[in-house]
């Protein structure tokens, strides 16, 4: 395009004027010719006014709120929303899927769509992952961190709100597709059926066999399973005459001969990571004479990534360990070492549809998605402990190989309606311009793991080489350990809002009333399957390390199963399945009153009638005592939650021309998840630790206090600071235990914590004119402190008793260097994201806190129009290729490769 020489001013500039006065583009303009004009009006356009969107939307806030807009996103080049969120004031990012809202942890923030809760797919958490949602679907990210009574009152740090977008303004039909690539996805593992799968599919073979599930129902009753010794008192019960030894043994490989056995591993060249977006809609008017306008859009987005990294996760030896002591050898500071190499494929696909009807004050619409996201691993760890003769020097080395096919989806059905009520029947009672919205979310959640199969036997070595994989019935443990997962999440969400707006002389007034209302079911099965070896039956697996690998792949053969002397266990502990539910009915009252245009107090009350069971069993039980004790009516009663509780918030703010002050106060509580209540025990995949649920847990409460001073200036430049204090009473904190050489991670209530801190952010134009254009810059930093204290009586074995919150970290800091040209062909932006070192868990036997240590991430995103509605991306992410690392007492007891990436996107819009 013709560079435009009179009208030199910068791109948030122009999306201002563009918003807020239509007219100004125009007079500024005149000077220049029509085709000009017209390129000034594309340039601005291509921003969407997104910038001042969000200035405005932030200013008319009644409560301390962050508002992220589609652009801002596209400028960062995030592909979804955990991505982009943090690069939101006091949000960090955990495991590319959980936000940490004012290094806090995860569960004290909350994810809604569209203002509805919905359930998440994760096995282990309550908080929804965030990385589910494409960017493509968002029209804004809407953070809220001071409480008002029309949110639930299940808020911690903040609530994230995630506005779809609705149907567009004039036809639209964009298409995008890319292709990245990681440093460290030079070579990874893949096993039989894996690689080849790119639509994330289980192909069927996986899943649990009829002929297994037949055996359940046939042999597993109270503490028996399909042992042979039980097979034999089954039949023989069932046929009136003794079994024998060998048919039971042939009954019982018949079943293992069921089970899917072809999971050998590879080492193969990974692809490049692809993905591709399209989105189309279109809007009408008078349709089929109808009146007012009809709108739909519809979305699909699909990503094919791999990833692969390497690292360990120890145990310290000694408190007194010192960090110059732990570079002599692997175990120079622990007492065990468990080195890993994995390689994961997730593959997403992600379609919306959305259909809206507006006429006259009436907006409806009707929107439905389905999310889903698998992932394929496949890894090595090789575990070390000298204690019990497990090292290189001992000649031995215990090997595990993992093969998970993980498939999460979420479907979502939102009906939303908005209505301005002008009846005459109103007018008569001085109602007219009554507000009515409501809405109806009917979403569930599915996470299905089949045949996970884990694998663990011996390393030999002779003088520091490698000699031989085998395994034995000697061994004894888990050689060969099926796990199969299930888990259906349903939640119903639906509530209505009231509000009418009453004008005087000097002031308005706002009443707003509202229900909320929701409804949740849980059902968590797993089932365990094992090999036992006779005790004097020893397999050798290997003689090649790289033949090894293949190892998940022994007993493919029939031949092979027939001929070892090895029987299927039904491995099941006493509770490893659970059923939960909960109901909260809440309605709420607030006002937002307007004096002078210039004081503003906003505030209100919120009822919330809480109920929750949690009840753990295991499928062993069925149809016996032992399972009519765990559903029993006095376990439910005790494994039933009520809470009835009136919450409160206010908030106030004072208004003038370049700025605003705000204070805000609430009430509010963060409940336990639904899995940390129940005694069943799983592998985090977040902390990489065995976890256990605690059925004693109880709610925290919390007190909440902000305040916020906001300056705007004149071409969209805006500055603010802000403080906040929170006291809560009981909070959840993890602690680590050390059981068997390993850690387990718990849960227990503290007595008290506080947190508090202080907030800025800006965005700042630094030169209107260099290098053919305008650069800004735009950031946010956030500095905190925190402090839980455990009471004497409950410290256990903990280490300290007072000591930061865990997840918390003391600082969170965002900063950005933006660049746009003046003939809008070019867009460029530096991003940097640091936060502090934070608890990952409490300390115990004098060991000091495990701490995540800081990573330093830097990105760079370059965009090129070579025409209005081509856009050619390019970015750079994890410039400085920092690791991820945890510490206890100064050593690194986790570690883990963070990959460097670089990515190339194209979209077309037509």
């Amino acid at each position: 395009m013709k560079p435009i020489k009179k009208f030199k001013t910068n791109l948030i500039t122009l999306s201002l004027l563009s918003l807020t006065s239509p007219l100004a583009v125009h007079s500024v303009s005149a000077e220049e010719t029509a085709q000009e004009i017209e390129e000034v009006v594309a340039v601005g356009s291509r921003l969407k006014g997104s910038a001042s969107a969000v200035i405005e939307e932030r200013k008319n806030q009644a409560f301390v709120a962050d508002i992220m807009g589609a652009e801002q996103i596209s400028r960062t080049g995030d592909s979804d929303a955990a991505s982009a969120l943090r690069r939101v004031t006091g949000l960090s990012l955990v495991n590319d899927k959980f936000i940490y809202v004012r290094g806090l942890g995860e569960r004290y923030s909350s994810v809604r769509l569209n203002g509805a809760q919905v359930p998440s797919p994760d096995l282990t958490r309550n908080v929804i992952p965030l990385d589910i949602f494409p960017s493509s679907i968002i029209e804004s990210l809407a953070v809220q961190k001071a409480y008002s009574p029309n949110m639930p009152a299940a808020f911690g740090g903040g609530d994230v709100n995630i506005r779809t977008k609705s149907i567009p303004s004039d036809r639209v039909l964009k298409l995008e597709v890319g292709v990245a690539h990681k440093d460290t996805n030079s070579r990874g593992f893949v096993y039989n059926g894996s690689d080849d799968d790119w639509l994330g599919e289980d192909d069927g073979l996986r899943s649990m066999p009829v002929a297994v599930t037949n055996a359940l129902s046939k042999y597993v009753n109270g503490i028996s399973d399909i042992s042979r010794l039980n097979i034999r008192a089954v039949e023989a019960q069932d046929r009136g005459e003794a079994v024998s030894q060998q048919q039971a043994i042939e009954l019982n490989k018949d079943i293992a001969k069921a089970l899917h056995r072809d999971f050998g591993m590879v080492e193969k060249d990974l692809d490049p990571d692809v993905g591709g977006k399209l989105v189309y809609g279109d809007r009408f008017d008078d349709l089929f004479g109808l009146g007012g306008q009809f709108g739909f859009l519809a979305s699909l987005a699909y990503d094919h990534e791999w990833s692969h990294s390497k690292g360990y996760t120890a145990v310290l030896a000694s408190v007194d360990n010192a960090d110059s002591n732990c570079g002599e050898s692997p175990l120079a500071c622990y007492s065990a070492r468990d080195d890993k190499e994995s390689t994961k494929k997730n593959v997403k696909l992600n379609s919306s549809l959305s259909l809206g009807y507006k006429i006259d004050d009436h907006d409806l619409t009707a929107s439905f998605m389905k999310l889903r996201d698998t992932e394929d691993e496949a890894s090595v760890s090789i575990y070390q402990e000298p204690s019990k003769s497990l090292s290189k020097e001992d000649g031995e080395v215990q090997r595990k190989h993992l093969t998970s096919f993980e498939q999460r989806e979420l479907e979502i059905v939102q009906l939303r309606g908005t209505h301005n009520l002008n009846y005459d029947f109103l007018k008569s009672v001085n109602l007219d311009g009554l507000g009515f919205d409501w809405h109806y979310t009917d979403s569930t959640a599915t996470t299905n793991i089949p045949s996970e199969l884990e694998i663990t036997a011996r390393d030999r070595y002779e003088g520091g080489a490698y000699v031989e994989t085998y395994t034995s019935g000697a061994l004894g443990g888990d050689p060969f350990l099926y796990r199969f997962v299930d888990m259906e999440d349903k939640v119903e969400n639906y509530g209505w809002n009231l509000s009418k707006a009453f004008y005087f002389d000097n002031s308005e007034l706002e009443v707003k009333g509202g229900g909320y209302f929701v409804e949740k079911t849980r059902d968590y099965r797993t089932d365990f399957f094992k090999y036992r070896f006779g005790p004097s039956e020893v397999v050798s697996l290997a003689d090649t390390s790289s033949q090894a690998l293949g190892m998940g792949s022994y007993f493919k053969d029939d031949a092979v199963v027939d001929s070892t002397d090895v029987e299927l266990l039904f491995q099941e502990p006493t509770a490893d399945d659970y059923l939960a539910a909960q109901k909260i009915d809440a309605y709420f009252g607030a006002f937002d009153y307007v004096f002078k245009n210039d004081w503003r107090l906003s505030g209100g009350l919120r009822y919330e009638d809480f109920r929750q069971v949690a009840l753990a069993f295991s499928r062993s039980a069925y149809d016996s005592a032992l399972l009519q004790d765990q559903l029993s009516e006095e376990a439910i009663k005790d494994a039933t939650v009520m809470e009835d509780e009136t919450f409160g918030s206010l908030s106030m703010t004072y208004s003038q021309e370049g700025y605003q002050v705000r204070f805000g106060w609430g009430e509010t509580i963060v409940r336990p998840d639904l899995r940390e209540l129940t005694p069943v025990q799983y592998q985090d995949p977040l902390t990489d630790y065995r976890t256990l649920g605690n059925p004693t847990l109880q709610s925290s409460y919390l007190d909440n206090f902000d305040a916020r001073v906001e300056f705007y200036f004149d071409g969209g430049d805006n500055f603010s600071v802000g403080a906040f204090y929170k006291d809560i009473d009981k909070p959840i904190e993890a602690q680590l235990t050390e059981r068997d050489g390993r850690f387990t991670l718990e849960f227990e209530n503290a007595d008290s914590a506080y947190v508090y801190g202080l907030e800025a952010e800006w965005l700042v134009e630094l030169s209107a004119d260099m290098l053919g254009g305008a650069f800004f810059t735009s950031g946010n930093l956030t500095v905190s402190d925190s402090e839980v204290e455990i009471l004497e009586s409950a410290r256990g074995d903990l280490t300290n008793i007072k000591r930061r919150m865990s997840g918390h970290s003391k600082y969170v800091a965002n900063f950005q260097l933006n660049y746009d040209s003046h003939n809008g062909n070019h867009q460029g932006s530096l991003i940097y994201n640091v936060f502090g070192d934070r608890i990952l868990a409490a300390g115990v036997n004098g060991f000091d806190d495990a701490y995540e240590q800081p990573i330093n991430s830097l990105d760079l995103v370059y965009s090129y129009y070579p025409t209005f509605n081509t856009t050619i991306t390019v970015k750079a992410k994890n410039l400085l290729g920092q690791d991820f690392e945890v510490q206890q007492n100064d050593v690194v007891i986790r570690s883990r490769e963070n990959a460097q990436q670089i990515s190339l996107d194209v979209s077309v819009e037509f």
